[in-house]
């Protein structure tokens, strides 16, 4: 890598960060540039476009010891699918395998990678290049949802480190529909081979045939990011925060019961009380009875995540391993307080007709399923529903989860249960013709219906 404008010694190995945050700066408001963000924090350990076989193999064992896990929602092992695309990439040649980095969060209030790609970009492409890298890959992408401001952006941002000689690999830049699927990782190998951003039906693994019939790795741009930083820093750096089974930090969008929100980085282990302040005890109080008069209910996960009960929230952690015992997954970071004097089952509802609306509606459960569980819980958010609503609504869940063309489904199921374990008290007043609601107002900013089942392109 050649960087003109930086001095030899600007270049020279700089101290790992201590403490967070490790991904975006402190008090950052711009992104500063490609000379800035290598004076922070040094060129990459490896060169990519120098990258031999053994090298590559380094890297991944690296990654492998670190513990990185995908930010994007699953918490996949990184070093799995690295291994994975590098093995088929092996039988068919270097450079014949596709790298993504996806930014196409769909979580609408999700604003961790839009973040990530506005003020730390470049940490987001040195990881895509040493993933690429690593996995012997001769094509890079940068796949965001349209959005002609961020657009132009990271168009900038490119041409600067194409200037500097940054990355061997050239990356394109593709931008998708702005769709709640459209992320999916299916649905962007549709999308970036050329087809529609919707999910697909039977589909092989990607590290074995994806964009145009070549091994291809798609990864979460805030993953990427700590990739970077792992081959800047190390497994034993990146393993100093966060637990021993689940290290490191990760970026959550925080919206607090006063409708204001926030992206912020923990570590992983991080009490959900430090996070969300309508869990913290109030003077004289104990923690549940301070945590449920400051908050009605905690969303955890964002639109496919799990509705908690504040006092059972404030007891977990930010981990796979403690929010597994309540049902519920870090998932994307999307951590949310309902105010008290909402309506859980109406907000529910709302959320519920947009995913439904959202659906590729290529399978029955998605086609038929959704529709119906949507409109049986707006019975639900009613005085004096029909009493069949709930029956049918735990009927329908029922028949469509694990059987969709790809995750939605399931995804909406857990919402909608965990829902009706939530809010029971809820149902039971809306049973007899009351509710708790004072406020009318939606809570949860859903975008716009999609101007045509047709508009995935």
């Amino acid at each position: 890598m050649t960087v003109d404008f930086l001095s030899d010694s600007d270049t020279r190995a700089v101290p790992a960060p201590s403490g967070l945050p490790r991904l975006i700066p402190a008090a950052a408001e711009v992104d500063p540039g490609v000379g800035m963000h290598l004076y922070r924090l040094g060129p990459p350990a490896h060169s990519p476009g120098a990258t031999s076989p053994g090298q590559a193999r380094a890297i991944i064992a690296e990654v492998q010891a670190a513990g990185l896990t995908g930010r994007g929602g699953a918490a996949f092992p990184v070093y799995r699918k690295l291994s994975a695309v590098a093995q088929a990439t092996a039988r068919a040649g270097r450079g014949h395998s596709v790298a993504v980095a996806n930014g196409a969060e769909g979580e609408p209030d999700s604003g961790k990678d839009r973040s990530l790609l506005w003020l730390a970009p470049h940490l987001v492409l040195d990881g895509l290049q040493l993933a690429a890298a690593a996995a012997g890959a001769g094509r890079a992408v940068l796949y965001v949802h349209r959005d002609a401001a961020l657009a132009g952006h990271l168009t900038s941002v490119l041409a600067q480190r194409a200037a500097a000689g940054c990355d061997p690999l050239a990356t394109e830049l593709i931008q998708a529909p702005d769709r709640f699927l459209a992320g999916e990782t299916s649905a962007v190998i549709s999308a970036v081979s050329g087809g529609p951003a919707r999910p697909r039906f039977v589909l092989p693994s990607a590290w074995e045939d994806g964009i145009g019939g070549r091994p291809t790795l798609v990864q979460n741009v805030e993953t990427l990011a700590h990739l970077a930083l792992i081959g800047r820093f190390g497994a034993a750096w990146f393993r100093s925060a966060g637990l021993p089974g689940e290290p490191g930090s990760m970026l959550c969008t925080v919206l607090h019961a006063d409708g204001g929100s926030y992206v912020t980085e923990a570590a992983l282990g991080a009490p959900l009380a430090a996070l969300l302040p309508g869990l913290r005890p109030r003077p004289g109080r104990g923690a549940a009875a301070g945590g449920q008069a400051g908050v009605q209910a905690v969303l955890v996960g964002g639109y496919h995540g799990t509705w908690l009960d504040p006092g059972r929230a404030a007891g977990l952690a930010l981990s796979q391993a403690s929010l597994r015992t309540a049902g519920a997954t870090p998932g994307a970071g999307v951590l949310a307080e309902l105010p008290p004097g909402r309506c859980g089952l109406a907000e529910t509802a709302r959320v519920a007709r947009y995913l439904a609306l959202e659906s590729a509606g290529q399978c029955g459960p998605c086609f038929n399923g959704l529709p119906r569980m949507a409109a049986a819980l707006a019975e639900l958010a009613r005085p004096r529903p029909a009493r069949a609503a709930e029956a049918d609504l735990r009927r329908w869940a029922g028949l469509v989860a694990g059987r969709g063309a790809c995750h939605h489904p399931d995804g909406f199921v857990r919402f909608v249960a965990s829902a009706l374990t939530v809010f029971a008290d809820e149902t039971a007043r809306h049973a007899r013709g009351q509710c708790q609601a004072t406020d009318d107002a939606p809570f949860f900013a859903l975008p716009a219906p999609p101007a045509t089942e047709a508009d995935w392109s």
